[in-house]
Parts: structure tokens; C-alpha cells; sequence
């Protein structure tokens, strides 16, 4: 239906009325908006329940992650789902472990774009106020280091850990403690180049553990570089005999229950 009159050329051509060709490159503009606005607001939802991608800064988990590596974080974990011995998790700093910097400063336009490109999580967070290391004790783990052979140990069982850097023992300090309820201990597998829970407690494992609250997501797979993309799973066997903490506590006096996994 036209929306205004239409004319001949000289030639007898009917020429379309110009208002029918501005309308259709607002309509355009207007559908392409919408799009945008749509996409974005997916993407903040996404980042803010669901994952969201992290940039590695340090070697502290190598040779499991690199410096440069893009990681994506599942938010239900923990939430819907549990957190697991051997979970790579990513966490608010819990009490200045990390140093203070002054981050890059980029131009106000490319400052502006990077920021509003991270909060809705189409560009990976590189704020320094998350760390990302290795789960190996749960609330009341009884976590020590280290038994003759040199190896940690939760709730009794020894663990032999594949993923520690090529090199490096389980720990060069020794510690033993029970992780306090409503919190996590944590390492990183370069183990000498991780300042992790051993480095922050008190030893007595509340100050070194992190609480759960502050728990950002699980890490489950390795995006960039493309050539090293992978799932980060947990160990196969390395916690597969470890019991819970309380099947643990007494199991002095009570036949072993099952293995916890």
C-alpha cells in the first residue's frame, strides 16, 4: 500500500514515492537496535547467573592453565551444583592475598567500550580481584602435608596428584589442619609459584581457607588459545578413596565407609 502519491518520469517509469524508501531504512535501523539490545541483554544475563570467562595473569596453575590463558566459569557451581575435591575454582580474593595495582589505563573511548564489552560479559574479566586455584579440601577435611613419602593427605588417604608442575613437590610447607565449615582450601598446581591457603593461614586453617561465599564459579573448560581448548575435569582417581569429613572422624572406630567422590 503506498503512503503517498506516486509519479511518472518523462519515460513513463512509475517512480516510487521517496517516504516508502525512508521508512524501510528506519525500520532497518529500528529491527537492528533491537537485535542489539536483545543480544546484550542475554549476554548480562548469561554472565550474571549462568558462566563467565577469566583471564589467566600468573603461572600459579601451570602446567594446568598459562599466562594468557581464557577460561570459562559455571556460576551453579557452587549453587545448584557441589563443589568437588579437585575443582578448579575461581574466587574473590578473600583477604588481601593479592597485591595492590594499578591497571592499565586505556583512552576514554576504548576504556568505555572494554568496560561496558566485560559487564555484559562478551569480553573475559581481567580485574585483579579474582584468583583461581585448585580445590582440595571441602568443610571439615582434615587436610595435612606432609606424610613420609612427601604427599598430601585428606582424611587420612594419601593423594597422588598427576596434574602438580613437573619438578615441584606437593609442598615445601608443611601444615595440618581442618578446613572450618562454610569454607574451601585451596592450591595451585605450581606449587612453588602459589601463594595459596598454605601461605595465608594462621595454622589453624581459617585464615588460609576461602568461604565459599566468595566463590565465583567452577572453572569446566579451556577457550583460548584455540590449540590448547580442553575441559578442565576433575582428577580421575586422585580423591576417589578420600571418605567425607564425617564418615573420617570417626572412622577409628567404625568400619570405612564407602569412597566419597
Amino acid at each position: 500500500m503506498s503512503t503517498g502519491p506516486e509519479h511518472d518520469t518523462t519515460d513513463g517509469t512509475v517512480v516510487p514515492p521517496r517516504r516508502d524508501a525512508e521508512g524501510g531504512l528506519l525500520a532497518a535501523l529500528r529491527e537492528t537496535v533491537i537485535v542489539v539490545v536483545i543480544a546484550l541483554a542475554l549476554s548480562l544475563v548469561v554472565k550474571t547467573f549462568l558462566v563467565q570467562a577469566f583471564y589467566i595473569p600468573s603461572g600459579s596453575m601451570e602446567n594446568t592453565l598459562q599466562v594468557g590463558d581464557r577460561v570459562v566459569v559455571s556460576k551453579l557451581t557452587p549453587g545448584p551444583f557441589d563443589l568437588h575435591r579437585g575443582d578448579v575454582v575461581v574466587f574473590t580474593d578473600p583477604g588481601d592475598w593479592l597485591p595492590v595495582t594499578t591497571p592499565p589505563q586505556d583512552g576514554p573511548i576504548r576504556g568505555a567500550v572494554r568496560s561496558a564489552l566485560t559487564f555484559v560479559g562478551l569480553l573475559p574479566n581481567d580485574s585483579g580481584n579474582h584468583l583461581i586455584k585448585r580445590l582440595i579440601g571441602l568443610p571439615g577435611d582434615h587436610v595435612v602435608c606432609c606424610d613420609a613419602d612427601g604427599r598430601l593427605s585428606v582424611n587420612g588417604v594419601a593423594l597422588t596428584e598427576p596434574y602438580v608442575f613437573e619438578g615441584n613437590v606437593p609442598s615445601e610447607r608443611t601444615f595440618d589442619i581442618v578446613v572450618p565449615a562454610g569454607r574451601i582450601w585451596v592450591m595451585g598446581d605450581h606449587r612453588q609459584a602459589s601463594e595459596d591457603s598454605r601461605y595465608h593461614d594462621d595454622g589453624k586453617g581459617g585464615t588460609g581457607s576461602v568461604p565459599i561465599a566468595d566463590v565465583t564459579g567452577k572453572a569446566f573448560v579451556l577457550v583460548w588459545p584455540f590449540g590448547r581448548a580442553t575441559w578442565l575435569t576433575r582428577p580421575a582417581s586422585t580423591f576417589v578413596k578420600v571418605p567425607a569429613a564425617a564418615a573420617a572422624s570417626t572412622s577409628s572406630s567404625t568400619p570405612s565407609p564407602s569412597p566419597s567422590r
